[in-house]
């Protein structure tokens, strides 16, 4: 699936079985709690904190599906072509760090 697809796909899941979007305010602070949801599990799994025994059958991938769709709703509702935005954005970094991470002594092997 393309990212255009994916914004269409969602797109119609979000007009006929969502009913409507919600607004972009409440859609950013949803956002905000997803990406937490990702950061916990992340600080859990690959950082120096535990589970506990209810959060072992979490899915690391599901969560950031959950950050992505949100995220594709606010590009909806604000008419942002997300392809377009991230060619231009990897064209920026392109440019802009064309020599920075090679001559990154902290980077070396």
């Amino acid at each position: 699936m393309t990212i255009q697809e994916a914004q269409e796909i969602i797109d119609n899941w979000i007009n006929t079985k969502g009913i409507r979007y919600f607004s972009e305010l409440t859609n950013t602070a949803i956002l905000m709690e997803e990406v937490g949801e990702v950061a916990r599990i992340m600080s859990r799994k690959y950082g120096d904190q535990s589970f506990k025994e209810s959060e072992k059958d979490i899915d690391l991938g599901d969560e950031m599906a959950d950050v992505l769709f949100v995220l594709i709703c606010l590009a909806n509702q604000t008419g942002i072509n997300l392809t377009e935005s991230l060619i231009k954005n990897l064209e920026k970094k392109t440019i802009r760090d064309s020599d920075r991470h090679k001559n990154n002594p902290k980077l070396k092997p």
